[in-house]
This record gives structure tokens, sequence and C-alpha cells, in this order.
């Protein structure tokens, strides 16, 4: 009986995680700064390709037993949906009533917690590459931005403050996304993303 040699490719969802970030960041950046107006056509991005892909990419990095990669992006998975749901209230799509209701406080809240969250992960990203390192310098920026507008507090440099970082985040993530593919798809560095900074794993 003949016995054939099964190559198993260990492909990283991250690429796809990456992708999904970079677009939702693009588009949502596009309305921070001012350039777009409304949250209607960005709610579709916000879910599909900042909740999905990311959730995507959640599953599969745990199948890879990567917690960094895992918990990254299924919390911001969840963010997306989250920030998706709340355009939806504030667009008045689960009625008058619950729009009514709203509480831009309660919003940085939650901003403010994923902000505490995102400097965690800051220190993990320090293990992997300088790209992804920096990537996540702008989201925390992005977050403290988001808290500080929703808080109420300098309000015009806090909007800037995330518009300007999620127009960072988005490119980066472009760039990250393309060299996880590209290096992984030819075998070599086609664009480096930089080696770690510190090596604090065992």
């Amino acid at each position: 009986m003949e016995t054939q040699n099964v190559k198993i490719v260990n492909c990283d969802p991250s690429a796809l995680g990456l992708f999904g970030l970079a677009m939702v960041t693009l588009v949502a950046s596009s309305n921070k700064l001012g350039i777009t107006c409304g949250t209607s056509l960005i709610i579709p991005w916000a879910i599909f390709l900042g909740g999905f892909a990311q959730l995507f990419a959640c599953i599969n990095d745990s199948k890879r037993d990567n917690v960094l990669g895992t918990t990254t992006f299924g919390a911001f998975a969840l963010f997306w949906f989250a920030v998706g749901t709340t355009w939806l209230i504030n667009n008045g799509v689960f009625g008058e009533t619950i729009a009514a209701q709203v509480d831009s406080l309660q919003l940085g809240f939650g901003f403010l917690g994923y902000f505490i969250f995102a400097l965690f992960m800051t220190v993990g990203f320090t293990t992997t590459n300088k790209v992804l390192f920096v990537d996540f310098i702008f989201i925390d920026l992005l977050l403290l931005g988001l808290t500080l507008s929703s808080f109420g507090i300098m309000p015009e440099f806090s909007n800037k403050l995330a518009g300007v970082s999620e127009l960072i985040i988005s490119l980066i993530s472009f760039y990250a996304f393309g060299a996880t593919v590209l290096n992984q798809h030819f075998g070599r560095t086609l664009l480096p993303m930089g080696k770690p900074l510190v090596a604090l794993k065992k």
C-alpha cells in the first residue's frame, strides 16, 4: 500500500484579521477626520470587516495555540460588533425610545476599558515584531482619543487624535497584512516586519 506524504501548511490567519482591521479603520477614520458624514455606510464595514474578519482570525489563531492573537482579534471583533450596534442605536434602528436614552458617558467607560486592555496587549506585542508593536501604539492613542471625546474632554483635540491615529492604524495594518501574505506565499521576506523589541518569552 502506497502512502502519500501530505504537506500540512500552517497558514497564518492574522492576515485576514489585519486586512479587516485596515479596512474598517480606513472607512471609520474618514468620518472622524470630517471627510465623510454619518455612520450609516460605515456600519457594514464595522460588522463584516471589523467584526467577522477578526473573529475568523481569532478562532483560527486559537487552533494554533496563539493566545496573544486569539485574545487580540477576538476582543477587537467584539469591539467592532459593539461599535456597529452603537451606531445602529444612534441611527434609530431599534426605535426612538432606546435612541433617546443614549448616554455617551457609558460609551466612554467602554472605550476606557478597551484602552486598559490595549495597554496590556501592547506589552505582549513587544515580543512579536516592530510593525505590530507600532500598530498597537496607535491603537492605544485611538482608544485614548475615543475615551476623552466620549467624556467631553478636549473634544476637538481628542476627536482629531482618534481620527489621525485610526488612519495611521489603517496604513500600518495594510502593510502588515501585505507582509504576512506575501512573505508566507513566497517563502522569504519581501516586506520586513522588524525584529521583536524584547525577548521576554522563555
